[in-house]
């Protein structure tokens, strides 16, 4: 016969041994699973006799008993120790610096074009915007474009595939277009769900993306330009050099700005030029209003007569001038930024180091940048 005595003394020394819950558990089913010690005790009461039966029940049945008291108990002190050291482990000291979070920022392309906009905003301009995919018309044949010109071809531009009725529309290569859409008035080659352009006078901006065939260290295939359209009565050159050389003192935030005009070719313009400023190359960085380099940053002209005439618009009584420069590339002069490509890698790095605060918008009373 077991000894009794012995095996609850065994077994209250392992429940009390037990250094975790799975130690605790596998005592438990030692003694009281299906093939535990004290099961089998209570097993082979079936083959005592009935005198042997009243005298060994209880004293098993007690052991039983005491044994899954003592299980529970150990249990729920083991279940308190667990739960007191997980608290001390996740303490959190409430007079410490909380950790640093991780916060968004301003893309530089688009603080630039922020910028652009309210120093062009302060000058009367008002923004204008138009699609990313236009129709050949906008994009070419309305801004003078001849029909063999090199910018229709497919090392240039990004054509998509051709529509119901044979059309193949673009990925615009300029916010040129946008022009067109301002500036139309009775043109019955736009489409009819197109609202009819505003009349003149006209003083817009154009802030948007644009497309070309292109990638090198200061060119990507997708770019931002920002289009700016004047449109009036006796507009002339004069207007529109003063016009570039106070956005660009005013966007590089410096009065030593010294410009030229090259004459240059332009389909949509006439005359046409391209625009210098003066700089200094010097130690590997550009920097604006001093030295003796130029750097070219724009092309600008005199809107051509024939893009007034597709607009609706009668050369003779209106003129105006057009000019376009590149968001991003304006960015990388202004905070020397080595690489344009950069701006669209999505390195983390990158816009941690050159990103800007969403709370300090650009305005000339504080200062752009």
């Amino acid at each position: 016969m077991t000894d009794l005595t012995k095996l609850e003394a065994d077994l209250s020394a392992a429940v009390a041994g037990a250094a975790d819950l799975t130690a605790l558990e596998a005592v438990r089913v030692a003694a009281l699973g299906k093939s535990g010690s004290i099961s089998e005790l209570l097993k082979s009461l079936g083959g005592m006799s009935p005198d042997e039966r009243r005298e060994q029940g209880p004293r098993i049945n007690g052991l039983r008993d005491r044994l899954q008291g003592a299980i529970a108990a150990r249990k729920a002190d083991l279940e308190t120790a667990e739960l007191d050291a997980r608290l001390a482990a996740e303490r959190v000291d409430l007079t410490l610096p909380a950790a640093p979070r991780r916060k968004g920022g301003v893309h530089p392309t688009m603080q630039v074009m922020d910028e652009m906009i309210a120093v062009f905003a302060e000058m009367g301009f008002s923004v204008a915007e138009g699609p990313d995919i236009e129709t050949d018309f906008n994009n070419f044949t309305a801004l003078n474009f001849p029909p063999k010109h090199p910018a229709r071809e497919m090392h240039d531009t990004f054509f998509l595939p051709a529509d119901e009725s044979g059309e193949r529309k673009v990925l615009r290569t300029h916010t040129s277009p946008v022009q067109v859409r301002v500036m139309h008035k009775t043109n019955e080659k736009l489409p009819s769900w197109i609202a009819a352009g505003q009349e003149p006078p006209i003083r817009v901006i154009v802030p948007g993306r644009t497309f070309r065939k292109d990638s090198d260290q200061t060119h990507t295939p997708m770019f931002h330009q920002i289009e700016g359209l004047v449109i009036d009565k006796n507009i002339h050159m004069g207007h529109l050099k003063w016009t570039l050389e106070t956005f660009i003192a005013r966007f590089f935030e410096t009065d030593a700005v010294e410009t030229r005009f090259r004459p240059h070719h332009f389909p949509f313009t006439e005359p046409s030029a391209e625009m210098d400023v003066k700089c200094d190359r010097s130690g590997g960085e550009v920097k604006i209003g001093q030295g003796e380099d130029w750097l070219e940053i724009l092309g600008c002209g005199m809107v051509h007569p024939n893009v007034l005439r597709n607009c609706g618009l009668d050369p003779d009584v209106w003129q105006g001038f057009a000019f376009g420069c590149g968001v991003d590339r304006l960015g990388v002069l202004k905070y020397g930024m080595p690489d344009l490509r950069d701006m669209f890698a999505s390195d983390v790095r990158w816009l941690d180091h050159y990103g800007f605060s969403a709370f300090q918008a650009p305005n000339q009373a504080s200062g752009l940048s």
